[in-house]
């Protein structure tokens, strides 16, 4: 009977996977507008993505190497990403050309038109108008198989440029025969140590006819940080020649595996099949009925983005390069790369446990190994690099929810120990949070973002502790989790900023800064996930809460602050085109409003997503844009990755009918009811026992004037209600003396510079410690600037430049002066005739945030304001190309000389050079404190 059943189900399957979807796979979806994703030929999670590149300059629009309203096309490359927000990849680039060779790229490049352009799933084709060349290109997933048709005779090139995109840090071409090569690229780009190998087979003899090497030239063999080939056959009009293109992440051997497994084949045609049938198989575990061929065409586009990433990163016979660069070799799992966990932890990978969970474990999987060889869980890793880019620990997500939902085939033992690694770290501001339960902008840039996610994430690994029953570790996690908390301003009901034991003024919700993560307070006041009745009950109940979800969607649809490229598809303040606000329409549901929801969804998947090139409305973000509609088009949500649960919604589709990997089938329609869909996709887990966890009582506030001249009133808030105060000082007199903590009783005076500790109590339960500086002013001078500070940088106002406070290296904690596109000048009044012998102001140099040193520092003196003599000018020593963020303090010593005004002038940069990832915009100035003797 089981025998039966198994061919039966093998039967059933074989039928489901003939069905074409991937005819429905439209690739240029998202390459225009913001979508950043790129139309090549893929399979799903392959090594290989082997598509056109027509940015080569590092451009934000450019950062997937193809631009929809571009016109001319580079070469063709064999990795690339799907829809991030920084630019990477373009490794081991071909481009056919005829004639004389050159290995410019200028010269090189060709103009094509989209009308002799196409794109499928596994395959892409494109006449290049310069020497009119068809390109054919498909791909298994180690082997990228290129055809080129000649369609005049003469001399053939096929150039190889190692210089492509990237920075080469070293490079090697090794000739093995006229019909094969091997290279070796190590380069630096958003990952900065990236190593990839490749095999390249032609189908006719080349000949070397033109070669640009800075380094060794040995027989056959080329190395060096300037490397392009042109490797030149004369052919026939309407001759074509073949390559093939292994890639490995290890070595010459691996690609040779790669190419003796996926390579032999010279049928093209029988390889292109091959990719379509491996993406039918993929796309038909969620089979979708629709009149509408665009909506088809966008729900398997979407399914197709979700596949396209995270990338196979080892060789057939499993070998790996792991994080510590040591080669592997994967045991019982497959080993990937490119994880973008701050946007994909949301919804792409809990749709992964749903219709992929074998997939989903050998993530884990990988995470445990880079756990175990590079120290902890990846964060944002690319070609075994940590990028440490974006926020959290949001691997500990995907591995709760995979918990939670009974996925096995991963040891949950070392992936919880793993996930509390992460947590327990010193960076990034998780020394201030452990200790203080929250960050504050003294602490760490992004603060309230980093707070929120970090309580999210911890809350998933109380979660895991709950499973294994580790009831120390669930407690304190759980206690963590609250940390959102503190940030949680009970006035006005948003997540603010704290800067120095008070909430951070002025503030506006709408504002995006150095404070939120690609984002602002609207976006960031609902990010609790883990406890949205909690947060109902913070604003006073379900009715509240609910007016406050409809205010982000009536809220006026500009921001303010900071210009955010990736905040997009705005509907009020929500935004969808950026992952923070992907919840935030199913919060309805909690209040008991799913019609709201409903009308909210409905109107996202009408109008944010289109079969056209900007069909997205935002970063494709490795996929969780596209995850997002899969999910909500089939009327189910996971608003809390970590919780065997979905949020639900009206399906969007007529039909839907989801094959699970346990052999059943989930069927849902526009007539599904919500209590049905509930049940949908998960395995009715047993809950582990539940655990008492102590509620975190929240850290007063402390008010009072930072700077001040003779006293000042220090007032202390508790956050709750009923909640007690208790407080101690220490003044610049007894520093060093213990105080003990009393109770607060009202507002008191201080007249010194003084510390202030503060903590709040409730049912014997005390909070974290409040610690506020309040200093008296080393001086009564007075500053007037005669420049305009940008309203994002101005360090609390004028005083800031002359307050003896100096700023970090961490320019984003707010405590410098910006002034961008101008110079710098400011007088300061010392009130009456002074003796100076020394003068001082200090910048500082973060040349990727476009902040340069000035080119020159002019001090000048004055006895009334108006009439002023030149000091001493200071030229900057500084090269504007070193990225290393850093402080110079522009001192001079002067001959006595007496004045009551001192002026103080700095030259800005000017425009960014041609070098610069921003060329053409406007240099800043960042300053803080200036200094008279």
């Amino acid at each position: 009977m089981k025998k039966s059943l198994a061919v039966f189900s093998l039967f059933i399957a074989q039928i489901i996977y003939s069905q074409n979807y991937s005819q429905y796979v439209n690739p240029f979806i998202g390459t225009g507008g913001h979508g950043h994703t790129f139309p090549g030929a893929i399979v799903p999670f392959g090594m290989v993505q082997l598509s056109p590149d027509t940015r080569i300059d590092g451009s934000w629009d450019g950062c997937s190497g193809y631009h929809y309203s571009d016109s001319v096309i580079y070469g063709f490359s064999h990795t690339h990403l799907n829809g991030t927000g920084v630019s990477d990849y373009g490794d081991i680039m071909l481009m056919p050309t005829m004639g004389n060779a050159s290995l410019n790229s200028k010269e090189y490049s060709s103009k094509f038109s989209h009308k002799n352009e196409k794109a499928s799933a596994g395959f892409y084709s494109v006449k290049l108008d310069k020497n009119n060349i068809d390109v054919r290109l498909t791909t298994t997933k180690r082997v990228g198989y290129h055809e080129y048709t000649f369609n005049n005779s003469g001399k053939a090139n096929i150039i190889l440029d190692l210089n492509h995109r990237d920075k080469l840090l070293e490079g090697e071409v090794k000739i093995i025969d006229d019909k094969t090569v091997e290279v070796f690229r190590r380069s630096e780009a958003w990952a900065t140590n990236q190593y990839i190998y490749a095999r390249i087979e032609f189908s006719k003899p080349m000949k070397i006819s033109k070669k640009e090497v800075n380094g060794k030239q040995e027989d056959r063999l080329f190395t060096g940080t300037k490397l392009a080939l042109a490797f030149s056959s004369d052919v026939k009009k309407g001759e074509k020649i073949s390559v093939k293109v292994a890639i490995s992440p290890t070595g010459y051997e691996g690609t040779e595996k790669n190419m003796l497994a996926e390579g032999k084949s010279g049928d093209f045609e029988s390889i292109k099949k091959q990719a379509e049938t491996e993406w039918n198989k993929e796309l038909s575990k969620i089979e979708v009925k629709s009149d509408d061929k665009d909506k088809l065409s966008v729900f398997y586009t979407a399914l197709y983005h979700v596949f396209t990433q995270p990338n196979i990163n080892m060789d057939v016979d499993g070998k790996y390069r792991g994080r510590d660069n040591k080669l592997y070799s994967a045991q019982g799992f497959n080993y990937y790369s490119v994880f973008s966990l701050w946007d994909t932890f949301r919804a792409a990978h809990p749709l992964m446990t749903l219709i992929d969970r074998k997939r989903t474990a050998d993530f884990i999987n990988t995470f445990i190994k880079q756990y175990e060889q590079g120290g902890k869980l990846p964060v944002w890793e690319l070609a075994s690099n940590e990028t440490e880019c974006m926020i959290g620990y949001h691997a500990v997500s995907v591995i709760a929810d995979a918990m939670a939902k009974g996925i096995k085939g991963f040891d949950y033992e070392k992936a919880f120990e793993a996930s509390k690694n992460s947590a327990m770290q010193d960076i990034f501001g998780l020394n201030a949070y452990k200790h203080n339960t929250y960050i504050s902008m003294d602490d760490e840039s992004e603060s309230v973002s980093r707070t929120v996610e970090y309580a999210y994430d911890d809350w998933c690994i109380a979660q895991m502790a709950k499973i294994l029953g580790k009831k120390e570790d669930y407690q304190y996690f759980m206690k963590r989790s609250q940390s959102w908390k503190n940030l949680y301003n009970p006035i006005n009901g948003f997540m603010q900023p704290r800067k120095n034991g008070n909430w951070y003024e002025p503030f506006d919700p709408r504002e995006v800064n150095n404070n939120y993560t690609e984002g602002n307070s609207w976006h960031y006041s609902y990010s609790v996930q883990q406890d949205i009745p909690g947060l109902i009950v913070a604003h006073g109940g379900k009715e509240k809460f609910e007016q406050f979800i409809d205010a982000i969607f009536t809220a006026p649809d500009q921001t303010t602050g900071r210009e955010q490229a990736d905040i997009t598809g705005l509907m009020g303040q929500y935004a969808q085109g950026n992952e923070p606000s992907h919840h935030i329409a199913y919060l309805y549901n909690y209040v008991e409003k799913p019609e709201k929801t409903d009308a909210k969804i409905k109107y996202i998947l009408d109008n944010f997503y289109k079969n056209s090139p900007d069909g997205l409305i935002g970063n494709e973000d490795c996929g969780q844009m596209s995850a997002w509609y899969i999910l909500s088009s089939m009327g189910i949500y996971s608003v809390t990755p970590g919780l065997p649960e979905w949020q639900t919604t009206t399906p969007y589709f007529d039909e839907v009918k989801i094959h699970l990997e346990d052999g059943t089938t989930k069927v849902i329609t526009k007539n599904t009811g919500r209590t049905e869909l509930q049940k949908l996709g998960f395995e009715n887990i047993k809950p582990a026992k539940d655990f008492k966890y102590t509620q975190l009582t929240a850290a007063p506030v402390i008010a009072s004037d930072r700077i001040f001249d003779f006293s000042a009133k220090v007032q202390i808030t508790p956050l709750n209600q009923g909640e007690k105060v208790y407080y101690m000082t220490m003044d610049e007199t007894d520093a060093n003396v213990r105080k003990t903590f009393i109770p607060y009783k009202g507002p008191f005076t201080i007249s010194r510079t003084t510390q202030v500790h503060a903590y709040s109590e409730r049912n014997g339960e005390k909070s974290s410690v409040t610690m506020a500086n309040f200093s008296r002013r080393p001086n009564y001078w007075d500053i007037a600037v005669h420049s305009k500070v940008n309203p994002q940088y101005t360090a609390n106002g004028k005083l800031a430049l002359i307050d003896g406070i100096n700023g970090e290296i961490n320019w984003r904690k707010g405590e410098w002066q910006g002034y961008q596109g101008q110079n710098f000048e400011a007088v300061i009044d010392l009130k009456s005739p002074q003796q100076i012998t020394r003068l001082s102001s200090t910048y500082l140099q973060d040349s990727k945030a476009w902040i340069l040193m000035p080119k020159k520092v002019e001090y000048y003196a004055s006895m009334n304001g108006k009439n002023f003599i030149l000091l001493k000018s200071i030229d900057n020593t500084l090269d504007a190309k070193d990225e290393k963020v850093q402080i110079k303090d522009f001192g001079t010593e002067i001959l006595q000389t007496e004045a009551r005004y001192i002026k103080v002038k700095a030259y800005y940069y000017g425009k960014l050079p041609e070098w610069h990832q921003g060329a053409g915009g406007e240099a800043y100035i960042f300053i803080d404190e200036i200094s008279v003797k």
